[in-house]
C-alpha cells in the first residue's frame, strides 16, 4: 500500500516561533545523512511512494539538495518540502526543484506583518517569507500554505485567506495550536474551537469564492457542522514520521485526535474521526462536543485558566 515517509530533518530552526513546541534541546537533535538515506532505502522497500523533508527548519540544512537528489534516485513518485520559506530565494527554489521537489509547503503562520514578526520573534522575516512564497509559486510546482489557529490569529484567518488566494496559492491547510512538548505550559495560545468557529466558517467560505482548496485538521466534524468535508485527518492515511529520537505512524502522534468521549457513541462520524487531541480535552473538557451531540458534558477540563480571545 502507497504511503507518505515524513523524515524531521532535524528541530533546530532560523526561527524562535512563539507556539513552537520544539525545546531548546531538541534543537540540538538531528539525522545524520546516512540515516536519513537508510530511512528513505526501508521506505521504498515498504512501498512508500512519497516523501517530505521537515523539520524544523529543513532549508538550513546543507545536505537538502543531495537528500532529495537521493529521494528521487529512490524512485520516490512525491517529494515534499516543509518550510517557513525564508530561504527560499529565486536561486535556492530553482536548485530544490532541479533535485526533484514536487511540491512546497509554507508555513505562514498569519499574514500581517507585524503580527508575523512578533509571532516567529525575528524583526524583517516577514518580508523574506512573502518574497519566499511568490518564489515558489512562480516555479510552477505544487504550493501549501499552511496557518495556524491560535488566540492571537485566528481573529484575522478570513484576511489571511485572502491575502492567500492573492498570491496565487490553491491549498491552504489549517492548523490547530497544540499544547505540547515547548508550548506545553502556554496554555493561553489554544482557544475553545466553538469561539474560533465563526471565524474559520468564514475563512472556509472566503476559500470556496476564491476557488481555494482548505483543510482543517484537528477541528472534529461534529464542530464543523455544514463545513465538515473541509476536515482532513492525516492519520487516516499511511504515514511514518521518522525523527531523530523515533519512528512511528502518524495516527499515534501526539497531535493526532486520540479520545473519542461519550458524546461521540452514535455520531455519524464516529467511525472517520478521530476523535479529540489530549491537550485540548485537557484544557476544555468534553463540553463542546457533548453540546455539539446535545448531550450533558462528562468530562471537564483540567486547566482552569480563563480563555483569552
Amino acid at each position: 500500500m502507497p504511503g507518505l515517509l515524513d523524515v524531521i530533518l532535524g528541530y533546530d530552526c532560523n526561527l524562535a516561533c512563539d507556539y513552537c513546541t520544539i525545546t531548546p534541546t531538541m534543537r540540538e537533535r538531528a539525522l545524520a545523512p546516512k540515516a536519513v538515506v537508510a530511512a528513505m532505502r526501508r521506505g521504498r522497500s515498504q512501498a512508500y511512494d512519497r516523501i517530505a523533508f521537515t523539520g524544523g527548519e529543513p532549508t538550513i540544512r546543507t545536505d537538502l539538495v543531495a537528500l532529495i537528489k537521493a529521494a528521487r534516485q529512490l524512485g520516490f513518485e512525491d517529494i515534499k518540502v516543509q518550510s517557513n520559506g525564508l530561504l527560499f530565494s529565486e536561486a535556492n527554489v530553482a536548485r530544490l526543484v532541479n533535485a526533484g521537489v514536487t511540491r512546497f509547503h509554507i508555513s505562514i503562520h498569519t499574514h500581517d506583518a507585524t503580527a508575523y514578526d512578533a509571532l516567529v520573534q525575528r524583526d524583517g522575516a516577514y518580508a523574506l517569507m512573502e518574497q519566499g512564497l511568490r518564489n515558489v509559486v512562480a516555479s510552477g510546482r505544487h504550493v501549501v500554505v499552511d496557518v495556524i489557529i491560535k488566540t492571537d490569529t485566528y481573529r484575522r484567518l478570513p484576511d489571511a485567506i485572502e491575502w492567500i488566494a492573492a498570491r496565487g496559492v490553491e491549498e491552504v491547510h489549517l492548523w490547530y495550536v497544540s499544547l505540547t512538548d515547548g508550548n506545553a505550559a502556554r496554555v493561553e495560545s489554544l482557544p475553545a474551537m466553538t469561539t474560533t468557529m465563526p471565524f474559520v466558517r468564514r475563512a472556509l467560505a472566503i476559500g470556496r469564492e476564491r476557488g481555494l482548496q482548505i483543510s482543517s485538521l484537528h477541528i472534529p466534524r461534529c464542530l464543523l457542522g455544514e463545513d465538515w468535508t473541509h476536515a482532513w485527518d492525516p492519520g487516516s492515511m499511511r504515514v511514518l514520521v521518522v525523527t531523530p529520537d523515533a519512528t512511528f505512524e502518524l495516527e499515534d502522534s501526539r497531535l493526532a485526535g486520540r479520545n473519542h468521549v461519550p458524546a461521540c457513541a452514535g455520531c455519524q462520524f464516529e467511525a472517520i474521526c478521530p476523535g479529540v487531541r489530549d491537550d485540548y480535552l485537557q484544557r476544555f473538557g468534553d463540553t463542546e462536543i457533548a453540546t455539539a451531540r446535545g448531550q450533558a458534558p462528562t468530562i471537564p477540563g483540567v486547566v482552569r485558566l480563563p480563555i483569552r480571545p
